[in-house]
């Protein structure tokens, strides 16, 4: 009877949501109620390991206390007042976060959509005011198989046929696809005199954690530089500290800001931030830049609501500060390496494994499938069977990104049942 109940809770749960609620994700059938730093609990009370981290949200951990902490104390005082009026606790913030990545100026938003959004407005307006670029010509270089937001300015460059599909008319215009880590075809792209700005994943993570070269970012934002086109990184996903420096364009950085190793540092002309910047306990997101192209934005220009909000800013100070304070970067990266070695070494076991890519702790197996086969996805319910959770992201491919407050035992215990896992399965 308690087996039956326990079953009936979850299919109840699920059968809830399936009508209620539209079908814009296809979750792993799993019905969680508690996190607590990489553990996640399901309504019948089994215990999981998080190895997806709400898509590197949860950076510090689930209810990290101190970003807790922060939150319940500053919901007890003020949460909203909007920027119709100035607030102690967004001017605390703007002046903590434009100093902990060394920028001038911080435009708060709440979610990574609104902030890429945001910087492609503050990129056009640069261009027209600053540039010279001609009143509506202005264009943004992208990559194929990016992935920086389901708006329907983001889609219409977007080159995944589901995100597109019926959600046209397109403002294609506005835009320059070229491969992703293909320094000539930005060189080429960068012939066009209208180009303002080229937006980019240092690491594209929904694509399936595919890095570029060594050398790409730095000559990308070198090519950039010689043309007076703003170089745009999307750091949504994969900053502050996931893949084992404070910023995936910091190389092998894991100083706080932009230290002066410029041969592994890349400065971003505007910063995306998003995710992690709150510790996924509240929605926050934010673009950086310096004065001479954050000062295109005046009153009236573009604003939030919410953006800034005192709860948001309390709690945005909090989850910088954890990221510091526990060393969480030096932490992805030498657990990123440890991984990495235990992943090859499973590849080298198994046939079902194809390659292993990554860095710090946002990593990800190929699968040898199609992208069309469920292998993937069934591997990640017996995953799930055996107290870890993943996601397949494009059919073949499964993310591994535990929170980086995770410790070399629990690790190794993930990596046990990962290797149990592929090594028992069956096609």
């Amino acid at each position: 009877m308690e087996t039956k109940e326990k079953i009936s809770r979850t299919a109840a749960s699920i059968a809830l949501e399936n009508k209620y609620s539209a079908h814009n994700y296809h979750p792993l059938p799993v019905v969680l109620k508690r996190g607590e730093g990489v553990y996640l609990w399901d309504v019948e009370g089994k215990k999981y390991y998080d190895f997806l981290s709400a898509y590197s949200a949860v950076n510090q951990g689930h209810c990290h206390p101190k970003i807790i902490g922060a939150l319940t104390n500053q919901a007890q005082q003020l949460t909203l007042t909007s920027r119709a009026f100035h607030s102690a606790v967004f001017a605390d913030y703007a002046a903590f976060v434009t100093k902990y990545f060394q920028f001038d100026k911080v435009l708060p938003m709440n979610s990574g959509a609104e902030a890429v959004e945001t910087a492609m407005k503050v990129c056009r307006k640069w261009a027209y005011e600053k540039k010279g670029v001609k009143e509506s010509s202005a264009k943004i270089i992208v990559c194929e198989n990016n992935f920086h937001g389901r708006t329907t300015t983001i889609v219409s460059f977007s080159s995944d046929p589901v995100a597109r599909t019926n959600f046209g008319p397109f403002v294609d215009d506005g835009f320059i696809r070229i491969p992703y880590n293909d320094i000539d075809a930005l060189r080429e792209a960068l012939k066009d005199n209208d180009v303002a700005g080229f937006l980019v994943e240092p690491i594209q993570g929904e694509a399936g954690v595919f890095t570029p070269d060594e050398n790409y970012l730095m000559e990308a934002a070198n090519l950039c530089r010689e043309k007076n086109v703003l170089f745009i990184a999307d750091e949504v996903q994969t900053g502050i500290g996931r893949t084992g420096s404070l910023l995936a364009v910091c190389g092998n950085c894991t100083c706080k800001g932009h230290c002066e190793r410029q041969e592994t540092f890349v400065r971003p002309d505007i910063l995306i931030l998003g995710k992690a910047l709150s510790g996924g306990v509240y929605p926050v997101s934010a673009i950086l830049a310096n004065h001479e192209i954050m000062d295109v934005i005046t009153p009236g220009t573009h604003g939030s609501t919410f953006g800034g909000n005192p709860l948001a800013c309390a709690v945005a100070i909090a989850a910088l500060e954890v990221i510091e304070d526990e060393k969480l970067t030096q932490n992805a990266r030498e657990l990123g390496k440890l991984f990495r070695k235990e992943m090859s070494e499973l590849a080298d076991k198994s046939d079902l494994v194809l390659k292993v890519r990554g860095k710090g702790l946002l990593n990800a197996i190929l699968i040898n499938d199609t992208e069309e086969s469920d292998t993937a996805w069934r591997i990640c319910l017996t995953l799930r069977d055996n107290g870890l959770l993943a996601k397949p992201t494009h059919g073949n491919i499964i993310r591994f990104a535990p929170p980086l407050v995770m410790t070399k035992e629990e690790l190794m215990d993930c990596v046990s049942i990962i290797k149990k896992t592929i090594l028992n399965f069956k096609k």
